[in-house]
C-alpha cells in the first residue's frame, strides 16, 4: 500500500512538473525570456510561485530540466553490449529522437523545438546548457557500464559519450534553426556519417 501511494506521489509530482514547465515555455516563446517571471509561471499553471520553485529551483531550470537522459540510458543500456560504443549511443539517440518527435507527439515535438530554440538563443540558457551536456554524458557513461576498475575501457566510454554529443548537438542546433521542418532522426544519422562515416549506425539507419 505504502509503495503505490508512493508512485502515486510521484506521478502527481511529474504530472505538477510537465504543466509548470509546459506553461513556462509557451509563455517564454510568447513573452520572452527575460519579460517573463517565475510569479507569471505561476499564474499560468494555477499553482503557488512556492509549487513553481520548489519543481524549479531557478528560472533557466523551467527550460532545461527534462528526462531525456533517462530514455537515453534505456536504450543504450538495453542495447547489444557487443556493438562499438559510437553504434551503441548513436542508435540510442537516434531512436531517442524519433520518439520525441515522430507524428503522432507533434505537441511534444513543438514543446522540445521551442525549448532547444529558447536555449540557444538566450545567453543564460546557453552557458546552463552545458551543465545538461555533462548530465547527458554522465548518464550515457553509466548505461553503458564501463567498469570503474579499467581505466581503458572508462575512458573510450567518456571519448565516445563526448564525440557522440558533440554530433548531436551540431544536429540539434540545425535542427532549431530550420524551425523543425527538417527530420530531426535524419539530421542526427547526417551528422553521425560526417563525423564517424557513412557505415557508423549500421544499414538498418
Amino acid at each position: 500500500m505504502a509503495e503505490r501511494h508512493s508512485t502515486l506521489r510521484a506521478r502527481r509530482r511529474a504530472q505538477t512538473q510537465r504543466t509548470i514547465q509546459a506553461h513556462a515555455i509557451r509563455l517564454f516563446s510568447e513573452r520572452g525570456y527575460d519579460a517573463t517571471t517565475m510569479n507569471d509561471v505561476a499564474e499560468a499553471a494555477g499553482v503557488s510561485p512556492m509549487t513553481v520553485y520548489r519543481h524549479f529551483p531557478t528560472k533557466e531550470d523551467l527550460v532545461l530540466v527534462d528526462q531525456h537522459g533517462e530514455l537515453i540510458a534505456e536504450r543504450i543500456a538495453a542495447s547489444p553490449a557487443g556493438q562499438p560504443l559510437v553504434r551503441r549511443i548513436g542508435g540510442a539517440l537516434v531512436d531517442a529522437a524519433a520518439a520525441l518527435t515522430g507524428d503522432d507527439v507533434a505537441a511534444d515535438r513543438r514543446f522540445l523545438l521551442v525549448r532547444l530554440q529558447l536555449m540557444t538563443s538566450t545567453p543564460a540558457l546557453r552557458a546552463r546548457h552545458l551543465d545538461n551536456q555533462y548530465a547527458l554524458q554522465q548518464a550515457i557513461i553509466g548505461a553503458l557500464e564501463g567498469d570503474a576498475a579499467d581505466p581503458d575501457a572508462a575512458f573510450q566510454a567518456q571519448a565516445a559519450a563526448s564525440a557522440c554529443l558533440a554530433a548531436l548537438h551540431t544536429a540539434m542546433v540545425r535542427w532549431a534553426e530550420d524551425d523543425g521542418r527538417t527530420d530531426l532522426p535524419h539530421l542526427i544519422g547526417k551528422a553521425f556519417a560526417a563525423v564517424f562515416g557513412d557505415d557508423v549506425l549500421g544499414p538498418a539507419r
